[in-house]
């Protein structure tokens, strides 16, 4: 048994009452909502949605895989501590899946991908144990589902701000829905032949489904699973016969990886530039043209159609 189920068994009690207590508070108004979600992409929801109502406690900051995440002892006081919990689900958090589901018992904690048609995720075989592809937000309208679960949780929770939180939602979602067009319109600059989305890991599945590009990674679905020899002779012949021009790294795995294909289609004869840097599993640093959800999608498509085009 690791220490953090253990820990979360032994409150077990106690937070059952504690949650019982601040439901009825937070049925009569009060102090913001406490609220720790896991990587910053949902963080962005729930600061969009909950806005003075609620608190933000990330526990995954920019840079920071969650797939390979483990729960430190400051999180699980901080999962203690708070009233409502959001996490991707469809093992995004690897490690952390089993504390979050054993969560669910005890207060308000949502999956936000658990509202989503089964039907329409892409396969997670080598995903770490997972049936489906966790990486849901690389699709914006996906996105806006989880947007929705969350704005429904908050209600639940906080029917007092029922109002604020429909029109906080209905706002963010409206931005969205225009941040979709957005991407379809930009992705067509693109010539179709040179639609090819060559990744360090095969986190942007859901991109290409949506807006229409061949997608590749070096690694699989999870950055748990290891790549090698093959996998980078694989990658590097794909580039050498289709005369790919630009590969992309990632703000949260080493560049390594790509660097590897890169001198081995070098080796045939064939030039490779690294097309620039993509947020995949998590955003940008505070400042940056990355830092909300948004803008980290519009920097991926800017930093895609501009080594592609």
């Amino acid at each position: 048994m690791t220490i953090g189920v253990l820990v979360l068994i032994i409150i077990s009690a106690c937070s059952r009452v504690d949650g019982e207590m601040n439901r009825v508070e937070r049925a009569s108004g009060g102090s913001p909502i406490q609220v720790v979600t896991t990587i910053g992409m949902i963080s962005d929801i729930v600061q969009e949605v909950g806005g003075t109502e609620v608190v933000v406690t990330g526990l995954m900051g920019p840079g920071v895989d969650p797939h390979l995440y483990k729960a430190s002892q400051g999180d699980m006081k901080r999962l203690e501590d708070a009233e409502v919990i959001f996490y991707g689900g469809l093992h995004l958090e690897g490690k952390m899946t089993e504390i979050l589901e054993k969560m669910e018992n005890k207060k308000l904690t949502v999956a936000v991908s658990k509202d989503i048609d089964r039907a329409v995720l892409r396969s997670g075989k080598d995903a770490g144990g997972s049936q489906y592809d966790p990486h849901i937000w690389f699709d914006v309208k996906h996105w806006i589902s989880a947007t929705e679960t969350i704005y429904d949780a908050l209600v639940q929770y906080d029917p007092t701000n029922a109002e604020q939180y429909k029109k906080n939602a209905e706002t963010y979602i409206n931005k969205l829905t225009e941040l979709d067009a957005e991407v379809k319109d930009r992705i067509l600059e693109i010539p179709e032949n040179d639609r090819i989305l060559v990744t360090a890991h095969d986190a942007f599945g859901y991109f290409g489904e949506a807006y229409g590009m061949k997608v590749m990674g070096l690694q699989g679905i999870s950055t748990a699973s290891e790549y090698g020899s093959k996998d980078v002779s694989k990658l590097r012949d794909f580039l050498v016969e289709n005369k790919i021009k630009a590969v992309f790294v990632e703000s949260s795995i080493p560049t390594k990886s790509m660097e590897a294909v890169i001198a081995g289609a070098k080796e045939k004869g064939h030039s490779v530039n690294i097309g620039g840097e993509l947020y995949s599993d998590s955003m940008g640093e505070p400042g940056s043209d990355a830092d909300t959800y948004i803008e980290m999608v519009r920097h991926n498509v800017n930093t895609i159609v501009d080594a592609l085009k």
